[in-house]
């Protein structure tokens, strides 16, 4: 964030301190010109004095024509949209703080960041309720009772998203189920600043045997999140913990790899690519890029739909669970794994001649911010060229983006380039997103994340 300097007045609003914030280019909303004499960083709270839920500690004023999103419910608000913030000396990361247009008319209330691009995230459109922690414990209740309904009860074989940040009206907050389980994961300062409130709350409403975080590569230093990995509520899994899908058990290490402990938003998505490359490839010779623990390879030999997985990730933990995996359901005379990275792999298995009737390739996420996504599209073109090139004629070739900043449209736009790049026609069968314990908002487009392209190559 730009700034040096502070403007202070003291007509401001009730007694606050009125507290300019610096207008460096932010994506989204459009870049802005940089302050010439922007302010320094918010004033936090001394130590030993968190933020508070409740009464509001601070204003946010947005500068003219920028509340149309807000309106709509967006829960985001970035410094270029942000004209000032009017505060008290007192507040922290995580305070409490109402939105309001340049005209002062109110618009929402939110949680504050001290020091962040992302400046205000959002929580209640309603004046008269008050963000505490009656609020949150409606939203994890609201979140729960909907995957009630669509799953039934929880047993211990259970593996789903509990909540899911912005769709369920908690931003910056991912709950999984495993079992009896419950793993954690904040991706936004402001709420990580309340985490103790969070596991009381989840302990209240899942009595789950263990709480576990987990932390996201780059999300803790981006979002000044202070949480380590680890059990912060009950006991830990014990060793050789395992969940069920699509009726195979699953080895899962909470503490450790990527995600959660498991893609459970490819739940839906592992069974439909089995069910395709049975019907079109039978007995398919198939690849498995970023495979993590076999989710892909793995339930396509469960269900028949392949003779033989090659399984590709860079994580040796990972493919460990993997060969776990492939020995407890009985498949691993047909399975190789080999530890590398997805770019190097093709290359070598291009050199070599290998080919394959069915291949995944399911990578993390590219980017995370509006200035890399062209960078990521060209990685995801060159990966998806890389498979083109090594899939047998008929092949089937299952793509996968969890880039939310890369829109579905975009995507495809990407693959029709690699089609006419290699010069082998593609047909999308099934266009498909998350499971639907990973729902999306309408008024917010990055929770539409999940892209997953069932496809034919002639």
């Amino acid at each position: 964030m730009t700034q040096s300097g502070t403007s202070s007045s003291p007509d401001g609003p009730r007694g606050r301190r009125t507290v300019v914030i610096g207008e460096e280019p932010v994506p989204p909303p459009p870049p802005q010109a940089a302050a010439d004499d922007g302010p320094p960083s918010l004033v936090p709270q001394p130590p030993g004095e968190p933020a508070t839920l409740g009464e509001p500690a601070a204003r946010v004023v947005l500068k003219p024509r920028r509340a149309q999103p807000f309106h709509f419910r967006h829960p985001w608000v970035f410094d270029g949209a942000v004209q000032r913030v009017e505060a008290a000396e007192n507040f922290s990361t995580g305070s409490v703080a109402d939105l309001v247009a340049d005209s002062g008319e109110w618009i929402a209330r939110g949680l504050l960041h001290a020091d962040a691009n992302l400046k205000l995230r959002l929580y209640s459109w309603d004046p008269d309720r008050p963000l505490d922690r009656g609020l949150f414990a409606e939203r994890i209740a609201s979140a729960a009772n909907l995957r009630s309904r669509l799953f039934g009860a929880p047993s211990a074989t259970d593996a789903r998203r509990e909540l899911f940040s912005e769709a369920d009206g908690l931003s910056g907050l991912t709950v999984d189920r495993y079992g009896e389980y419950l793993a954690v994961q904040f991706t936004a300062g402001p709420l990580a600043a309340h985490a103790e409130t969070v596991f009381d709350l989840l302990e209240e409403q899942y009595s789950p045997k263990g709480i576990v975080v987990r932390t996201e590569k780059g999300m803790g230093e981006a979002e000044n999140i202070h949480l380590s990995d680890g059990v912060v509520r009950g006991e830990a899994p014990p060793e050789g913990f395992a969940v069920e899908e699509n009726g195979l058990r699953w080895g899962v290490d909470l503490t450790v790899g990527q995600k959660t402990g498991l893609y459970l938003d490819q739940r839906d998505n592992r069974r439909a690519a089995s069910d395709l490359i049975a019907a079109a490839t039978p007995g398919a010779k198939m690849l498995d890029l970023f495979c993590y623990t076999g989710g892909f390879g793995l339930t396509a030999l469960a269900r028949g739909a392949a003779a033989s997985v090659r399984g590709v990730d860079a994580s040796d933990s990972a493919l460990a669970l993997a060969v776990m995996n492939a020995a407890r359901h009985g498949s691993a005379d047909a399975c190789t794994w080999t530890a590398g990275k997805a770019f190097n792999v093709l290359d070598d298995l291009k050199a070599s001649g290998e080919r394959f009737d069915a291949i995944v390739c399911d990578p993390p996420k590219m980017t995370r911010t509006r200035k890399s996504v062209e960078n990521a599209l060209r990685g995801y073109h060159q990966l998806n060229a890389g498979c083109l090139e090594l899939l047998n004629p008929g092949g089937v070739l299952v793509t996968c983006c969890c880039s939310g900043l890369i829109s579905r449209e975009k995507f495809g736009q990407m693959l029709a380039g690699v089609a006419a790049r290699v010069g082998r026609p593609l047909r999308i069968l099934e266009n498909r997103g998350a499971a639907p314990d990973h729902p999306t908002a309408p008024q917010i487009p990055e929770s539409e994340y999940l892209k997953c392209l069932l496809c034919v190559a002639d």
